[in-house]
């Protein structure tokens, strides 16, 4: 069975950095980070292909945030710098069987519990 577990979420001032881990169990897949703030919706945030050479990005994390992966370790990353308020949410890992990395939350069949990061003005 497939299990994704992230970590490294918590509370941090606007400006500073934090970076998320998500290790998955079994095998490795495209893998994304997805967020959600209280009453939004899901949103896009990074995705990365199996092998790492392709990323894609949302227009929010261009610039700031990167994801990375080591697939030895069967773990992805997303270093977050330049942190703001509106960062805050809930930030979800994702896998996808699709070979390129994707925006879209239907390619992911595989996903996280999620971790908090809250960002404090």
């Amino acid at each position: 069975q497939v299990q994704l577990v992230e970590s490294g979420g918590g509370l941090v001032q606007a400006g500073g950095s934090l970076r998320l881990s998500c290790a998955a169990s079994g095998r490795s897949f495209t893998m994304a980070w997805f967020r959600q703030a209280p009453g939004r919706e899901r949103e896009f945030v990074a995705s990365i292909n199996w092998g790492g050479s392709s990323t894609y990005y949302a227009d929010s994390a261009k610039g700031r945030f990167t994801i990375s992966r080591d697939n030895a370790k069967i773990t992805v990353y997303l270093q977050m710098n330049s942190l703001k308020p509106e960062d805050t949410a809930v930030y979800y890992c994702a896998g996808s069987e699709y070979v390129a990395a994707s925006d879209s939350m239907a390619r992911y069949r595989y996903w996280g519990q999620g971790t908090q990061v809250t960002v404090s003005s």
